[in-house]
């Protein structure tokens, strides 16, 4: 290896380890993805990139009217940031493992992209923010790092990232926080010959990490359980199958931004769907696996989650998900009917549209507050992705039902009011 790669490398863990130093202080607990080794590889590379802080279904998912969504059709290479599958074994491989379990850089990217085209960056405020720091909406992106916060759960036990979305992110796709020109600034080709990028190439939030994302979460199974040959083989197959997952949830990543509400929800239906879709493929190759292991490879593969919950509890970064499980939801998410009245001046028939649309965002909050946090019962890996499984299919309809209601609503609006409605959201933002 050139003196310049181990450079590279010893800079990037340098970087990345303050990161989740900076994070244990400030109490967060979670999954830190494969985006952390890529956050800091980004840092050094591109120095002006970041600047601040149930079993087998149907996946049914409707298309917006009105709401035309492109989608990739096979995962796009991560820009000038090397794989890391590259990165060297011994102690070096063992801090690339902590660094996958660590939270603090997906949240830290996430709040940096989401802000990045705000005033005050070394703030992560925003309305439509999670409760630990995190963003369900970054620019035209709904769910940045989706398959890290479901690995983290399922193998990991940690319910931070994935439990954390729930009914604010459909607020936040009804009303959403960014304009036209923000939007455009997400979806700019890396090669658009400005000096500085202030938002990460949206290929980095979509998930592209794809083999190496899944390439730690195997290694790290495998080291726990020391597979037989046999288990071996179900291991393998287990790998292709959260390959080929990582890449159908990669492929729902936009190519071009969604400017109006039923958009928006078109491209969270699909999103969600994809991620579903991706967990009930990875269940039944995983009860193979597990019927496999013997009682003490099942213990210690369970120990991971319960290490990783201990160490969490010890250093008084024990949480619960906030936003998704309150029924009364704070001001910021309250239903703006005031300021709908006085931006559209609605007609007798859209004050009744809009109504209904209204009563389906309180569905839609009852649903997704009901059993919204990580079951206590789910202590094995595949009980585990049985709950991710149960909690997507629930943000699923909930999602289903308020595009519904906001396709008739939105149908009924003059081009002047659908253009004052878009508005709502984007004057709250910092």
């Amino acid at each position: 290896m050139s003196k310049f790669c181990v450079t590279v490398i010893a800079v990037v863990l340098v970087t990345a380890l303050s990161s989740a130093a900076t994070a244990k202080q400030r109490g967060h607990f979670g999954l830190g993805p494969l985006g952390t080794v890529k956050s800091a590889f980004a840092r050094v590379l591109a120095p002006g990139l970041f600047r601040g802080p149930a079993h087998h279904r149907r996946v049914h998912v409707r298309r917006a009217k009105n709401a035309p969504v492109a989608l990739k059709s096979a995962p796009v290479a991560l820009q000038n940031i090397p794989s890391a599958t590259s990165q060297p074994s011994g102690e070096e491989e063992l801090v690339v493992g902590r660094l996958f379990t660590d939270p603090a850089a997906r949240r830290q990217i996430a709040a940096t992209a989401a802000l990045a085209h705000y005033g005050d960056r070394s703030t992560t405020n925003g309305w439509w923010s999670h409760g630990h720091d995190g963003y369900g909406w970054v620019g035209p992106l709904f769910w940045p790092f989706a398959y890290n916060d479901i690995l983290g759960y399922a193998i990991f036990g940690d319910g931070m990232g994935f439990w954390d979305y729930g009914y604010p992110d459909i607020y936040a796709g009804v009303f959403g926080p960014y304009g036209s020109d923000e939007l455009a600034a997400y979806m700019a080709p890396p090669s658009s010959g400005r000096g500085e990028r202030r938002t990460p190439p949206l290929q980095q939030l979509c998930g592209d990490a794809g083999r190496e994302i899944t390439g730690l979460a195997i290694d790290q199974i495998q080291r726990v359980i020391q597979p037989t040959e046999a288990q071996r083989a179900a291991l393998d197959r287990l790998a292709d199958a959260s390959n080929s997952a990582a890449q159908v949830i990669q492929a729902t990543c936009p190519t071009q931004p969604a400017s109006t509400a039923p958009a928006r929800l078109a491209l969270m239906q699909q999103r969600t769907a994809a991620i579903l879709s991706a967990v009930i493929s990875l269940q039944p190759l995983l009860w193979d696996l597990y019927d496999l292991l013997n009682d003490e490879q099942k213990a210690r593969l369970n120990a991971l989650a319960d290490d990783q919950l201990k160490t969490a509890s010890a250093n008084g970064a024990m949480k619960t998900p906030a936003q998704g499980c309150e029924a009364s939801l704070p001001t910021a998410l309250q239903w703006p009917a005031g300021e709908i009245e006085a931006r559209l001046h609605p007609t007798d028939a859209q004050r009744s549209a809009l109504e209904r649309m209204q009563r389906a965002s309180a569905r839609a909050v009852e649903m997704l507050s009901y059993e919204c946090q990580p079951p206590k019962d789910a202590i094995t890996l595949p009980d585990r992705l049985a709950a991710v499984d149960g909690r997507l299919g629930t943000m699923q309809q909930a999602i289903n039902l308020v595009s519904d209601a906001l396709e008739d609503f939105y149908s009924t609006l003059s081009d002047e009011q659908k253009f004052q409605f878009e508005l709502i959201g984007q004057k709250r933002a910092p």
